[in-house]
C-alpha cells in the first residue's frame, strides 16, 4: 500500500476486516513497514478481540476495549496524531463510522490488493474441535 513515503499514517482495523485476512500477523506486520500506529477496533466484547488477536499472535498498538467502534475511532485519532486515519472495514456501516470520525475508509477487499495481503478463502475456525478429538481417550 502507497502511502506515498510517508509513515505518518494511524491504521484501524475492524475485527471483522481483520478476520477476512488469510494472515492477520503478517498484514500487522506489513503494516508496520508503512505505519505509525496499528490496532482493532470492534463492537465486540473486550475479550473476543484480544483471544483473536492472541491466537493469531497480533501484537496492536490500540484496541477499542469496552467502547463502540465510532467512540474508539474519536479517542484513538485524539491519542494518536498522525497525518492520516485511515479505518479499514467490511461494510456501508463501517464506512459511515468512519466518515462520522474524520476517518478515511478502505474496504478490506481494496486494502489487500493494494498491499498484497491475502485474503482468507474459508473458515478455519471449524477445523479446531475436530483437532482435539482423542482416539485414545477411554
Amino acid at each position: 500500500m502507497d502511502s506515498g513515503g510517508s509513515t505518518d499514517m494511524t491504521l484501524a482495523f475492524e475485527l471483522e476486516a481483520l478476520k477476512a485476512l488469510a494472515d492477520p500477523n503478517a498484514v500487522f506486520n506489513n503494516a508496520r513497514q508503512w505505519t505509525e500506529y496499528v490496532g482493532v477496533v470492534s463492537e465486540k466484547p473486550t475479550y473476543v478481540v484480544t483471544n483473536f488477536t492472541r491466537k493469531h499472535r497480533v501484537r496492536q498498538d490500540f484496541f477499542s476495549g469496552p467502547r463502540g467502534v465510532e467512540e474508539s475511532l474519536e479517542n484513538i485519532s485524539g491519542q494518536f496524531d498522525t497525518d492520516r486515519h485511515v479505518f479499514v472495514g467490511v461494510d456501508d456501516e463501517d464506512e459511515a463510522v468512519a466518515e462520522a470520525t474524520g476517518w478515511e475508509f478502505l474496504g478490506v477487499e481494496d486494502a489487500a490488493e493494494a498491499a498484497g495481503w491475502t485474503l482468507a478463502t474459508g473458515e478455519a475456525t471449524d477445523e479446531a474441535p475436530e483437532e482435539q478429538t482423542r482416539d485414545d481417550w477411554p
